[in-house]
């Protein structure tokens, strides 16, 4: 009788159109990876709350199992993302232009976790070379991403790569070429990512011998 009346109930919701919507809320990859929960509280947090950058999924979990714990990251853009990096790596320093934001993430983060403030302008571009330190990762997610991923590339580790997000956008096609002049490979990791219900992109960017082992 119960078999009966749970195949008439999916039926039902098949026939409206529903059944693969149930189906991906109850035990689908999407719930795993802990999308309902980050779309329902507009946070990019996994299926246990805990921090995840606003990333594909597909990239997060390539990028994961590749973190090492002397990397030092820098960010352009800060939120969840510098939360979870802090728990992987030496040091992470982010550039951020909203005061606002700021003070709310600020009491969030970590001793290893640092966020400069700057205009949007020269200085939020070239906030990178400011803090006198190479990096392992750099990760393009705020404004102005083209002058960014441009400029930042020359204070990379020799071993490091850029990440640029929503790489898809036809306006960062012009950052896209210019890493490419400049030696570097692409990998694009295209899916679904936190809060949204859209398909994205989050490029990287390497070299040879690079820190992720691409």
């Amino acid at each position: 009788m119960i078999k009966i009346l749970k195949n008439s109930v999916w039926s039902l919701l098949n026939s409206i159109g529903l059944g693969g919507s149930v189906q991906l809320s109850l035990d689908g990859a999407l719930k795993q990876y802990g999308w309902f929960r980050s779309f329902h509280t507009k946070q990019s947090i996994d299926i246990n709350g805990d921090p995840l950058p606003w990333y594909t999924y597909p990239f997060i979990l390539f990028l994961k199992p590749r973190i090492k714990s002397h990397f030092e990251v820098f960010e352009y853009g800060s939120g969840n993302s510098t939360r979870w990096y802090a728990g992987q790596v030496k040091h992470i320093t982010a550039v951020e232009h909203d005061s606002d934001w700021i003070r709310q993430i600020s009491s969030k983060l970590p001793a290893n976790a640092k966020i400069l403030e700057k205009p949007l302008g020269d200085s939020y571009v070239k906030s990178v070379q400011s803090t006198g330190e190479l990096y392992h990762i750099i990760a393009v997610a705020g404004p102005n991403r083209v002058k960014c991923a441009s400029f930042a590339i020359d204070f990379l580790t020799d071993d490091g790569v850029l990440i640029l997000d929503n790489s898809e956008r036809h306006w960062y096609q012009t950052a896209k070429e210019y890493l490419a002049g400049r030696g570097f490979r692409r990998l694009d990791f295209i899916g679904m990512a936190p809060i949204v219900g859209i398909e994205t992109c989050t490029s990287v960017f390497y070299r040879d011998n690079n820190c992720l082992g691409i």
